[in-house]
């Protein structure tokens, strides 16, 4: 149950990541794609289609593929490795870690499904992906919010020094950011919209329903900035703590568990830079989630912009 958190009628581009993958390797012939039986899953195949002999697919054995991976880029290749989050960050850890972190080979890791984005339940759920990755040293992690951020990071993620991990959204993803006057850049955060009362901090999908939101709280007379973190890891402290310093009321989104994520990654840094202020987390619960549609799922598990909007005005009394 691949199904699209697409808003009805919503502007959407298809398989960004796959076209923009493509687009890159007719530039750099060290661009190669590989997969664990899932590249119409995680729109690789639209690479494989225009190279395939630089598209490899390793069949369910997510610890080959990574493997294979890691000999690829000692090789001098620049591999872009598909599979479902879940396999890339439960099954295939050890090999990540041992085989592409610690050498720091360019080994870019592309987790489908990431957080509430299937209604398949917790197998295919990767609601703790980023809480599991953080903590390897040397792994950039970006979780970003549309069509506009993949095109834009798949080149600098191959460009980058050491191994990447993508949260992917695939097949007909949203476009919202080109509205922002927005440049993906690996490693910042982007003030995305001002405003005098709230500053949501948001990173993935979530960035698009605090948008959202924010265009909602309007007509409750409440002023909402938006603060977008496409790159959880290296995050970019700066931008990030220098909106939430001041009184206004903050809240972290996030498409992932309150643990081990977005939230406490600006809540460390605001402990280590002695800076004070309440925020309110907003993000999945710390347990296994229910199967079924993702409004739905959405809806109950305070994702949707409805529930974030009763959330801010909650907050605010």
């Amino acid at each position: 149950m691949i199904a699209s958190f697409a808003d009805p009628g919503q502007r959407t581009t298809p398989a960004p990541f796959g076209h923009a993958l493509a687009e890159l390797a007719g530039q750099d012939e060290r661009i190669v794609g590989l997969t664990a039986d899932l590249g119409k899953y995680t729109d690789l195949h639209i690479f494989g289609e225009q190279y395939p002999d630089r598209y490899f697919q390793m069949g369910m054995a997510e610890q080959l593929l990574f493997g294979a991976a890691a000999g690829m880029a000692q090789a001098g290749l620049v591999p872009f490795a598909t599979t479902y989050s879940v396999f890339a960050a439960r099954r295939a850890y050890d090999f990540i870690c041992l085989d592409i972190a610690e050498p720091e080979l360019n080994v870019n890791i592309v987790g489908g499904l990431p957080g509430l984005t299937t209604g398949y339940g917790p197998s295919h759920q990767a609601t703790e992906d980023v809480a599991i990755f953080r903590g390897m040293p040397n792994l950039t992690i970006v979780d970003p919010c549309d069509a506009v951020d993949i095109a834009q990071a798949v080149p600098q993620l191959a460009a980058a020094e050491g191994p990447t991990y993508l949260r992917l959204l695939r097949g007909k993803v949203p476009s919202v950011l080109d509205e922002y006057d927005y440049r993906f850049e690996l490693g910042k955060a982007k003030v995305l919209r001002g405003g005098r009362d709230v500053v949501l901090v948001s990173s993935g999908l979530m960035t698009m329903r605090a948008l959202q939101a924010a265009e909602a709280l309007a007509a409750h007379h409440v002023d909402a900035a938006v603060v977008h973190t496409p790159t959880l890891k290296p995050f970019d402290e700066e931008t990030v703590l220098r909106e939430l310093a001041g009184d206004r009321l903050a809240l972290t989104l996030e498409n992932h568990t309150v643990v081990g994520g977005l939230f406490e990654t600006v809540a460390s840094a605001l402990v280590r830079r002695g800076q004070s202020g309440r925020v309110v987390p907003i993000g999945l619960p710390d347990r296994f989630l229910d199967a079924g549609a993702l409004p739905t799922l959405h809806e109950r598990y305070g994702l949707s912009k409805e529930r974030i909007v009763g959330r801010v005005l909650a907050e605010l009394g």
